[in-house]
């Protein structure tokens, strides 16, 4: 007997993709319409024009894009080695101090940005794009961290080993084996940190100074006096970088499978 074929899933599919996308498609469509209002008045490339001859904005994603690169790449060596430096050891406490690593994850932001705020003041550092550093390199280590935990523990231990009794120094065997076999997982780990360093608002909330507006916070306080197409071109444009990086990666990794499988 035939069994009856049902659309279930694929509606399923088409509503959940309906559901992601369909509010950014209104972003992106509404960023070029002529006018402020929810209605269709016409196709214009104005707002552009507008956002890329606003110096407050600029500025502002310029100090996001400098928070995000400086605090993922302390990251990505923070969480490296201490990655490195637990695996493969046994001692005590070792499982409370992995987990604590992790905690920044789990605890929600507006009580890690208070404990900055109160920790910065107690310490009278200066609020600016040093604390700013400070605070987003704390929370982005468990990020890089988990990775590489991952990735070391997938790990042959007999590569080393085969090196050190070849005559490897230990530095030379990170740096020649296992550096290398986890990039990949450095790599990921810090465009994840990277992301949520660009997108912070209520952290940053609370350790920035007066003179070094974050774009969240910038899109924020600009909401404040309702939303304007110039913020749809906002988002439009890092939309557009953020799948071209994707598409990027993609073709970068298609090329790397080709070669590997000549």
């Amino acid at each position: 007997m035939r069994k009856k074929r049902t659309f279930l899933p694929e509606t399923y599919v088409v509503l959940m993709l309906l559901l992601m996308y369909l509010p950014i498609f209104v972003v992106v469509a509404y960023s070029f319409n002529d006018t402020k209002l929810f209605h269709w008045a016409g196709f214009t490339f104005s707002w552009y024009q507008k956002l890329f001859h606003n110096q407050t904005i600029i500025n502002a994603f310029f100090n996001s894009l400098k928070l995000a690169v400086l605090s993922s790449g302390l990251a990505a060596i923070l969480g490296t080695m201490g990655a490195v430096g637990m695996a493969g050891r046994t001692f005590f406490g070792k499982g409370a101090l992995e987990g604590l690593s992790t905690v920044p994850i789990m605890i929600p932001e507006i009580i890690l940005g208070m404990a900055y705020l109160s920790f910065f003041s107690l310490l009278q550092v200066p609020f600016g794009m040093l604390t700013l550093v400070a605070a987003h390199t704390t929370f982005c280590v468990p990020y890089i961290f988990i990775n590489v935990k991952a990735s070391l523990q997938s790990l042959d231990p007999a590569l080393g080993e085969a090196a050190l009794d070849l005559g490897a120094s230990r530095r030379r065997v990170f740096f020649d084996i296992t550096a290398p076999l986890i990039f990949p997982s450095i790599l990921s780990g810090s465009l994840l940190a990277f992301a949520m360093s660009m997108d912070d608002v209520v952290i940053s909330f609370f350790v920035t100074g007066p003179e070094t507006a974050t774009l969240p916070l910038q899109v924020y306080s600009m909401l404040k006096m309702g939303v304007t197409p110039e913020i749809n071109a906002l988002c439009t444009v890092m939309l557009g970088t953020v799948f071209l990086l994707v598409a990027g990666a993609r073709l970068f990794q298609s090329a790397r499978k080709a070669k590997k499988g000549r």
